[in-house]
């Protein structure tokens, strides 16, 4: 992405809040040409003092009025610019992060199966609170500056013409030296911020798996580890910031060269009659002015780089196609009908995964897909919800092609119970009622029963009330399962899908969650990956994939007297 189109998308924000924006332009240049005045105004201050006992007292004091008005008018003036600038920023950082976080739950599950959470999470915290830096100090200083450096440069001329001109003539050394150092630092800014996301990613990661860590005793790789990503940020953001920072003090250089230039010349100025004291003081005045734009502005190169840099990571996210739209020709079919015809799928060009799957699932039937890791299992049930979509073949609610219809309508007409556990922050009722926002608290109570859930919920200090997270450490993985499946027990649909839903519950309460099961696929058709072969013993058809082919199908009894692959691994759990 190129500078000039972040900066400009940049600007289209801004301007979204056109009348406040206008007003804070307005108010700049108000505060901006106030000040611009005083200069004058204390020249004129100075020519007052004729000599020794010969002062204008009459035309001093209203000199000086008019200097405490100005500085008072200045302050008001300052004070709302600032104060609206920095709602601007905030306000258009707000709406780039909503953008950006909406945008991601638009995007391909394979987009962020592909990148690192943490990095994600710090384009949309970390970058977009640098971004909001760097804006308040565009419209701080960056804009004022620009209308200070043409109002001195009007006022000079007028002053000074011959003296004037000088300064012009040297000015572009100073803007010459500072865009060519700024221009080398942008990509070192970048280049830094990716490596913080990086540092992010790691530090989410090894705090969410602290436990693996010292189970393994990792606990000096892991710092190590740490420490590498750190030195290679450290290093650059260094080298960025040291090449950023070589802006000011050379622009001063300059300005303060061209200052002592412009104050010599001035004195012969003085000599020969051309300028009075008082002017000269007011030209000087100027030029100190007009140098310090370029010094603020040089000053703050650095933070707008690594500004653009942070805005260009945010953009990155929104600029990502989004899934392919839904298509409304079809509504889903809640007839619990499901048809695989001849559906191909891999991640990856050229190494395919699912080959040729074909297979119906009538209403109210449990079918079962069992077959060693990685053998397609879980991609299945990913096709079916259109977490991804199928290289070719088509997939069928009914007589409806899921591809269609509306993702919503599909998966609304499908309750999940995943083997990974998710839990929102927020009650216990509240994770539980997430599976059916209207339901009441006598639903709530009766899922959790049903699910084996509620004995351990009445041990918690709030019991249904009580507050936790997907982090919470209070409650076992076995609870969570539980409490994940009281939530699909609220979801009425005709499709249940069970991605190794009891893998973390013990064989005793695996058996009473075996009959609440019992009574939720009821009337209901079941889709159910397991690896415990004990608890599909009963389903009506068994698929046994293998590298993404189906090689076996039937029923329990059917599938052992075929003494194939299924009875390997059926024979593999159960005998001695």
């Amino acid at each position: 992405m190129k500078k000039q189109t972040t900066v400009s998308r940049i600007l289209k924000s801004v301007c979204r809040q056109r009348s406040t924006f206008v007003f804070v332009i307005l108010c700049t240049v108000l505060y901006s040409v106030l000040d611009l005045l005083l200069p004058i105004l204390i020249g004129q201050a100075i020519d007052t003092l004729i000599g020794a006992g010969k002062v204008d007292f009459e035309a001093l004091f209203v000199i000086l009025a008019k200097i405490a008005i100005i500085i008072t008018a200045t302050a008001c003036l300052q004070y709302f610019s600032s104060t609206l600038s920095n709602r601007i920023s905030y306000n258009t950082v707000k709406e780039i992060r909503k953008e950006a976080f909406e945008h991601i739950s638009n995007l391909p599950i394979s987009y962020v199966d592909s990148h690192k959470q943490g990095d994600l999470v710090s384009r949309i915290v970390s970058d977009a609170s640098v971004l909001s830096d760097g804006l308040i100090i565009i419209m701080t200083s960056f804009v004022p500056g620009i209308i200070t450096i043409i109002g001195t440069l009007i006022f000079m001329l007028t002053l000074s013409p011959l003296t004037g001109a000088v300064v012009i003539v040297l000015t572009p050394l100073s803007i010459l030296l500072a865009n060519f150092i700024s221009s080398r630092t942008h990509k070192m800014f970048k280049k830094s911020s990716g490596i913080l996301g990086e540092e992010t990613a790691y530090v989410n990661e090894m705090i969410v798996r602290q436990k693996v860590t010292d189970a393994f005793s990792n606990e000096d790789r892991s710092m190590k580890e740490l420490e590498e990503i750190d030195d290679r940020y450290k290093k650059s953001n260094l080298l960025a910031i040291f090449f950023s920072s070589l802006v000011n003090p050379s622009t001063r250089f300059i300005n303060s060269t061209i200052y002592a230039i412009a104050a010599l010349i001035g004195s012969f100025s003085v000599i020969g009659g051309a300028l009075t004291v008082g002017g000269l003081s007011s030209f000087l005045a100027y030029a100190n002015q007009y140098g310090k734009p370029f010094n603020n502005i040089t000053s703050v190169m650095s933070e707008m780089q690594s500004s653009i840099a942070c805005a260009e990571r945010l953009f990155e996210i929104i600029d990502e196609p989004s899934q392919s739209p839904d298509d409304s020709s079809e509504t889903a079919r809640d007839n619990g009908e499901v048809v695989f015809d001849h559906v191909y799928f891999s991640y990856v060009k050229d190494k395919p995964l699912i080959q040729d799957f074909d297979f119906s699932v009538y209403k109210g039937k449990h079918i079962a897909l069992v077959g060693p890791t990685g053998c397609g299992k879980t991609t299945i049930i990913n096709l079916l919800l259109r977490f991804y979509e199928t290289d070719s073949g088509t997939i069928k609610l009914g007589d409806a092609d899921i591809t269609k219809m509306p993702r919503s309508d599909l998966r609304n007409n499908c309750t999940m119970v995943l083997q990974e556990t998710w839990l929102k922050s927020g009650t216990i009722a509240d994770n539980i009622r997430f599976g059916n926002n209207e339901a009441t608290e006598e639903d709530v109570i009766n899922a959790a029963k049903a699910a084996c859930a509620d004995s351990f919920i009445q041990r918690l200090p709030d019991k249904y009330n009580t507050v936790i997270s997907n982090e919470s450490g209070n409650l076992s993985e076995g609870e969570r399962q539980l409490l994940c499946i009281a939530r699909a027990m609220l979801h009425q649909s005709s499709i249940l899908i069970l991605d190794e839903a009891t893998s973390s519950i013990d064989t005793r309460t695996e058996v009473l969650i075996g009959k609440a099961f019992d009574t939720l696929t009821s009337g209901r058709t079941s889709i159910i990956v397991a690896h415990r072969l004990s608890t599909i013993k009963n389903a009506d058809a068994i698929i046994v994939m293998k590298a993404g082919i189906i090689i076996e199908k039937g029923n329990h009894e059917e599938l052992i007297s075929l003494g194939g692959l299924y009875a390997e691994l059926y024979r593999s759990q159960f005998e001695k």
